[in-house]
């Protein structure tokens, strides 16, 4: 079991339209996937805390770096609905029946999506501090960095492409304190406490191979400004919904926005947590709520 929790393995897995997606693997070969969608950017790094967690349920922990990102091909023009037909190929690939499936931040939208489309195949959907779609009211409370990134956003490639080049530099030699002052407009206290130690050094390690190519960050940020390509309402497999009261990344208004259009949806918003220490302090309870579906 030990191994399980120690040793992921990493594999490119061939899509239906001639695309490969780069997949991580850890946990026991028979247990219920827990198919997980990093935030933006990120990739699929496991974090050991993840890995120990969904080992502890029995749970096999499925980690992909979105089209563009690392080794997965890039998707130019991508909805987040397209995420559901590789997350079909991939537990196509693991033999898979059903799964639980959940995202943060940047991946919230993509586990939606991935519940919505595929609702024969997903037992529950953890959102932990994920973006609602745009519209009015989608910026407010959230810090400068990110007023900036959309802003570009909402501009086109052409005009974001500069600056996640800019930022990606920093990014791929970073240490914690150097993330804190980078992004001091985004982390509230909660947040620089959680950039310490092991678990500092794994939020790096993602954030590293997600900028590796700054293509799923493009065409993460870009999907964000569109329609979707499904609706919250087409929504029928349970969805919890987490949140902290101090995140600043995306405000804590994102959450009851989404919940109350997702049929039967579960809300819990955690006072004091920020982006970052919500997933590190309570990632036990999500699993715990989602795995009691199946």
């Amino acid at each position: 079991m030990s191994d399980a929790i120690d040793t992921p393995s990493t594999e490119l897995v061939d899509l239906p339209d001639g695309r490969v997606l780069e997949v991580t693997i850890s946990g026991p070969a028979d247990g219920v996937p827990l198919l997980w969608h990093h935030g933006t950017p990120g990739c699929d790094f496991q974090a050991a805390g993840r890995r120990a967690a969904a080992v502890e349920r029995g749970l096999r922990l499925v980690t992909y770096a979105r089209a563009g990102a690392k080794s997965s091909t890039r998707n130019p023009g991508r909805s987040v609905a397209d995420v559901a037909a590789d997350m079909a190929a991939v537990l196509d690939h693991l033999g898979a029946r059903r799964c639980i499936t959940g995202g943060q931040s940047g991946g919230g939208p993509h586990a939606l999506a991935t519940g919505a489309l595929l609702p024969d195949r997903v037992a529950a959907v953890i959102v932990v501090c994920g973006v609602r779609p745009y519209g009015p009211g989608f910026l407010d409370g959230m810090g400068q960095d990110n007023l900036d990134e959309f802003g570009l956003a909402l501009q086109g490639e052409d005009a974001l492409t500069p600056y996640l080049l800019e930022q990606r530099e920093g990014l791929l030699t970073a240490d914690p304190d150097t993330v804190v002052a980078t992004m001091a407009t985004l982390l509230p206290p909660p947040d620089r406490a959680a950039l310490t130690g092991e678990v500092g050094a794994d939020l790096l390690a993602n954030l590293a191979g997600g900028v590796e190519s700054i293509y799923g960050w493009l065409d993460d940020d870009l999907a964000f400004t569109r329609h979707w390509g499904f609706e919250l309402e087409d929504l029928r497999v349970p969805v919890s919904f987490w949140q902290g009261s101090e995140d600043l990344m995306v405000p804590q208004s994102h959450m009851p926005w989404q919940a109350q259009r997702v049929p039967g949806a579960t809300m819990h918003l955690e006072p004091g947590e920020g982006h970052l220490s919500l997933q590190i302090n309570h990632f036990g309870r999500m699993l715990d709520e989602a795995a009691a579906r199946l």
